[in-house]
């Protein structure tokens, strides 16, 4: 795979690429690089191999997916966190050849290290097309959708990347909390910093204090996360001055404007917003966080439109490798499923998704209003609103003394009659998807009330 050659001749022997509890230098990586992709080739991984790879975000998962591709083998990218039967789902649909998988790991604490596991599956097949990386839909009900990913599509991007002005440069170093299994946080924060020389971090431990500590100890420069993350910073205890703090970008799912205030007030930065899909990779950036509520310039070299209301994205071919998921690419473009309107400029403005419109005794209701009136109640970290027979919010609080009678007054006093939720359930956490994003399926959400209960 050429990409792989240029990525890691790219910058001195020298250069820091990831830190941890140690250093790997961009000399150490094209050696360890070397070695993974000798013992692999033991294992009978060559040109078109299918192997499906399950390791923790980890020095040792980019040195695999890298030593993987120099092989040629199409990779099929699987979050850490799935349990054994969404894994064997997700094999079901693609047969790889090959299971690589960490032999011991912790959803708790990040390991620079990992040993490996190599499994040859006998009714694996090798791959049949050219894409080299596969990933999967992150909706949170129904089956997966089977994404596949170029060369590239994938060289494009980092170079899409590369392009946004603000992003982390050569020396600099930026603090990657987003999962390495998905898009933003592949692209945008391995990948990308690869091929610019930009360093890349790890924190010990998805807690704000531990956060904090690795951004101090190694002066980072721009913080890579979801909304989740930025939330945790903005309300810990004593935060530490970040003076080599300049960026701040959420990825994943729009960042609700109340949290990017307090992190601001805290911090003084902007969180910015990198917005995209699995199938897409990046759309529209802004690293500044200053064009709020807009999500930022189409990025470079994207073509977008409007069409029903609905944003799309011109693609030269279907990224799905199934059924499932065709009917979205037609002549060439992709439906997000997103509401936006582009402005006279290119710039994207999200008005919600496109299952967030309801219609309520014949008068249409936006759920997206709903959640933002929630969240911005001093006492909510998070909303989520669905519609069944009723509108149905589901909420996180910052304070556990508030109830849902409160809410419901709140939104009384925001919002006409007929928009307001007949149900609040107040939950110490809203559940997530495996990447970070919140849970929108009513009976999943259900069900968490009712363990919480």
């Amino acid at each position: 795979m050429e990409l792989v050659a240029d990525l890691l001749s790219e910058h001195p022997d020298d250069l820091p690429y990831l830190i941890a509890d140690h250093v790997v230098t961009h000399g150490e990586l094209r050696d360890a690089v070397d070695q993974e992709a000798a013992l692999f080739a033991s294992s009978g991984v060559r040109a078109g191999s299918t192997v499906a790879l399950q390791v923790p975000p980890s020095f040792t998962q980019i040195e695999a997916l890298l030593a993987l591709w120099r092989l040629g083998a199409q990779v099929m990218l699987v979050d850490h966190r799935l349990k054994p039967a969404e894994l064997e789902q997700l094999r079901a649909l693609c047969r790889p050849q090959h299971v690589v998988r960490a032999g011991t790991a912790s959803r708790l604490v990040f390991r620079s290290r990992h040993e490996l596991v190599t499994e040859k599956r006998a009714d694996g097949v090798p791959a049949s097309t050219t894409h080299r990386l596969i990933q999967f839909s992150s909706g949170s009900t129904g089956r997966p959708k089977v994404i596949g990913r170029t060369e590239a599509s994938m060289r494009q991007e980092i170079r899409r990347f590369n392009r946004l002005p603000g992003m982390p440069v050569t020396g600099e170093r930026v603090l990657l909390l987003s999962s390495t299994a998905h898009s933003f946080g592949l692209i945008a924060g391995l990948l990308h910093s690869l091929y610019a020389g930009v360093g890349v971090a790890f924190a010990p431990r998805v807690a704000a204090t531990d956060i904090l500590r690795a951004a101090a100890e190694h002066e980072v420069s721009a913080i890579f996360g979801v909304p989740f993350h930025y939330e945790l910073l903005a309300t810990a205890e004593n935060p530490p001055v970040l003076p080599s703090l300049r960026a701040a970008v959420s990825g994943g799912e729009i960042m609700p404007p109340a949290v990017a205030e307090r992190f601001h007030d805290v911090y003084g930065v902007r969180v910015g917003e990198s917005y995209g899909t699995t199938e897409t990779g990046v759309i529209a950036m802004d690293i500044s966080g200053r064009l709020r509520p807009t999500v930022g310039p189409a990025a470079p070299g994207t073509l977008l439109r409007i069409r029903d209301g609905e944003l799309e994205v011109r693609l030269p071919d279907t990224p799905y490798l199934t059924a499932d998921g065709q009917d979205r690419y037609v002549d060439g473009w992709l439906r997000t499923r997103d509401r936006a309107e582009l402005t006279l400029d290119g710039t994207v403005r999200l008005l919600g998704r496109g299952d967030s419109l309801v219609v309520i005794g014949g008068l249409k209701v936006d759920l997206t209003e709903i959640e933002d009136v929630l969240t911005r109640h001093g006492s909510v970290a998070e909303a989520v609103l669905v519609h069944g027979d009723v509108i149905e919010a589901y909420v996180s609080t910052v304070d556990s003394d508030v109830a849902a009678e409160d809410l419901v007054r709140w939104c009384a006093e925001h919002l006409a009659d007929y928009k307001l939720p007949k149900l609040v359930r107040v939950l110490p956490q809203l559940p997530r998807t495996p990447n970070g994003k919140l849970v929108r399926d009513r009976g999943a959400l259900r069900a968490a009330a009712l363990v919480s209960s």
